[in-house]
Order: structure tokens, then C-alpha cells, then sequence
């Protein structure tokens, strides 16, 4: 089952959608130009395959829900989310207000 549903943080819009996989779940959290997303996301990829399109996002891990992605500390993020001012530690909340 796949949920799409808005998000206003701070008076700004996001998207959060949830993958509901076998022992599992997929999260992301969206706004016009970056994401937050669980673990799954791969950013060494993002960071070395994928380092032409500047991809703007964070991971964090050992979420289950979307309120715990908006709250737990980034594990990591992309260069791209580097030179936007986002850091690993900071909360998901926090970067998706800095990717409006």
C-alpha cells in the first residue's frame, strides 16, 4: 500500500509518502527541490553515481513512522544538502525547511 499525504511545516507544504513493503517500509518526505527519506536511501550513491544532478537530501535511520522521520537526527546527507547548510544531526524538520 503506498500513502501520499501533505505536510505543512512552518506554514510551508511537503509531501510525505509512505511505501508499505513485505518486513518493511519505504518513507519520504518532499518539497520542490529535496528530500528526507529512511534508511533505504543510498546516499554514497546519490553522492558518487549521481553527483552530476546535485541531488539535495538526508537520510535517516531506524525510523518507522513519518513523525519520526520529521524528528530524528539526519545519519547523513548528500553534498548538494552540504552547501544548502544541512548536516548530519540535524533533524528532518530542520533540513526540509532549508530545501524551500
Amino acid at each position: 500500500m503506498v500513502t501520499i499525504s501533505p505536510i505543512v511545516i512552518d506554514g510551508q507544504m511537503f509531501t510525505a509518502v509512505t511505501v508499505k513493503l513485505p518486513k518493511t517500509n519505504f518513507m519520504a518526505i518532499s518539497s520542490e527541490k529535496g528530500y528526507i527519506a529512511c534508511g533505504a536511501l543510498d546516499v554514497a550513491l546519490l553522492n558518487d553515481q549521481l553527483k552530476d544532478r546535485e541531488i539535495l537530501a538526508g537520510r535517516a535511520v531506524g525510523v518507522r513512522t513519518i513523525d519520526q522521520l520529521l524528528h530524528a537526527p539526519l545519519e547523513s546527507v548528500t553534498f548538494e544538502a552540504q552547501r544548502c547548510g544541512i548536516h548530519a544531526g540535524m533533524t528532518g524538520r530542520d533540513a526540509l525547511l532549508l530545501m524551500i
